[in-house]
């Protein structure tokens, strides 16, 4: 029988614990031509696009305004301060709500995702509430809390929370039990445990919860903001969006849209596309899209 070699057979096995070497990421010009460079041709494109169809005439300007129009339009509001105006008052309902979304979802999600008598109980209804369109809970709310800032709130939160807690429940069930043992071997609590071995295991699948929890309490507000005005409420980008709408004023109503279409793109590329790609490189995952 051959000698087993065990020093080869333990560099081995180093090896194999050993992280993989970083690769030298690509230079800034080829980091530009393929990160920067597919969104702005794409950009482009639509733009010509629409200028063509413009152009052709096929239906009225007030149905399909040229790009140089609602560019202006966007200019003129910006000028008139309604831009940041609207940006700031739809913004900062979402932000709030969300949190606010955050922190009842995430020990709502907890405690379903451990409690089997309360996932009986109450699981199949948060699965149904997701499934609720948003937009459902606005004439509720106005009825229930008036036209104020609590029933936007309320739609918000009736849209966001049962995302997170779902997300965390996903993420829960596909921890391994072994994990849990190794907490408990070792001494750990069951707060301990959840907050040292639970959660951070089971956040890939939070964070899925969390990204679908700000689409939809972006998506709640902005329906909320459609249909309830007043002047109580202010003018966020969903009043502004129905004023372009009643005045039939097509350039307000996509410059509205546009602006709308831009805060989601942002809170993606700016806040979870990064910790999305920290997530999944702390986990060894260094073929992250960048």
């Amino acid at each position: 029988m051959p000698e087993v070699d065990h020093r080869a057979l333990e560099a081995g096995l180093d090896a194999l614990d050993a992280p993989a070497l970083v690769q030298q990421g690509p230079s800034g010009l080829r980091r530009f031509a393929a990160v920067v460079l597919p969104p702005l041709v794409a950009v482009v494109l639509i733009i010509v696009v629409w200028q063509a169809l413009w152009a052709a005439a096929l239906w009225p300007e007030w149905k399909l305004p040229s790009p140089l129009a609602v560019a202006g339009e966007f200019v003129r509001l910006a000028g008139e301060g309604k831009i940041t105006e609207t940006l700031w008052t739809s913004t900062h309902r979402a932000v709030l709500g969300f949190l606010v979304a955050v922190a009842i979802g995430t020990p709502l999600g907890l405690v379903v995702a451990r409690v089997r008598v309360v996932r009986a109980a109450i699981g199949p209804l948060l699965s149904g509430l997701q499934s609720l369109p948003s937009v459902a809970w606005v004439p509720a709310a106005v009825l229930w809390l008036g036209l104020n800032d609590s029933m936007i709130y309320a739609v918000v939160l009736l849209g966001a929370v049962p995302s997170i807690a779902n997300g965390l429940v996903a993420g829960i069930d596909q921890v391994p039990p072994l994990l849990l043992r190794v907490g408990s071997v070792l001494g750990a609590g069951r707060l301990q445990s959840a907050r040292h071995v639970l959660l951070p295991a089971a956040f890939p699948g939070y964070l899925a919860g969390l990204k679908q929890g700000w689409a939809f309490s972006w998506r709640s507000l902005m329906a909320a903001e459609i249909i309830a005005r007043s002047p109580d409420l202010g003018i966020g980008l969903g009043q502004l969006l129905e004023q372009g709408r009643l005045l039939t004023d097509m350039s307000t109503v996509i410059t509205a849209i546009l602006l709308i279409l831009a805060v989601g793109i942002g809170v993606e590329l700016l806040f979870f596309r990064p910790l999305e790609r920290r997530v999944l490189r702390s986990r060894g995952l260094t073929g992250a899209p960048a």
